[in-house]
């Protein structure tokens, strides 16, 4: 008989937002890229802005040739997620994304309030690997290729990645006669 079956919260599941919002981002991104974490930075503003009206998900899409450390990032935050503390992680890692050792990972993971003291062996033996690879695959799927890549409402965002650009997609989506995803 093999391991026993683990339950993973997946991060396809993890939202924030209204549930019920007209329009949804979907991120796909890489904890290691700057143009990932400006990203990170707007989406925070559109949720100033539009509060009530938006709800996000992060997928992990790690572009490992360049960014070494990406993947394991990406599992350092689907592990915390399993504590509910996904969104935490989420934060500390693109504002620590020039120092994503295991052993910060971890630190950053007690900060975020993540209780597991089997945190860096989870880490090591890459426990949520295929769970990264899963969206990795998704995104390729989706015809993700660079990142940051946003879909709004299911549709591939093409403009520049910033404020300005983003609020005008997200006001063409609250436009009555546009489809909620």
């Amino acid at each position: 008989m093999s391991k026993s079956k683990i339950d993973i919260i997946p991060p396809k599941d993890i939202w924030v937002g209204d549930s019920q919002a007209p329009v949804s981002i979907v991120m796909f991104g890489d904890y290691e890229s700057e143009a990932c974490a400006k990203a990170h930075e707007v989406i925070k503003q559109l949720f100033n802005r539009y509060e009530g009206k938006i709800r996000f998900n992060y997928r992990h899409f790690p572009l490992t040739q360049i960014h070494q450390k990406a993947h394991k990032a990406a599992e350092a935050s689907i592990l915390a997620a399993q504590f509910g503390k996904f969104w935490e992680m989420h934060d500390l890692l693109f504002l620590n994304r020039r120092n994503l050792g295991s052993i910060s990972m971890r630190d950053y993971a007690i900060e975020a309030g993540v209780k597991d003291k089997n945190f860096l062996p989870k880490l090591t033996d890459s426990v949520f690997g295929w769970t990264v690879r899963n969206d990795l695959m998704e995104g390729l799927k989706r015809g993700v290729r660079d990142v940051p890549a946003i879909f709004i409402n299911n549709e591939l965002f093409s403009g520049t990645v910033n404020f300005n650009s983003l609020s005008a997609a997200v006001e063409a989506f609250l436009k009555p006669g546009k489809k909620a995803a």
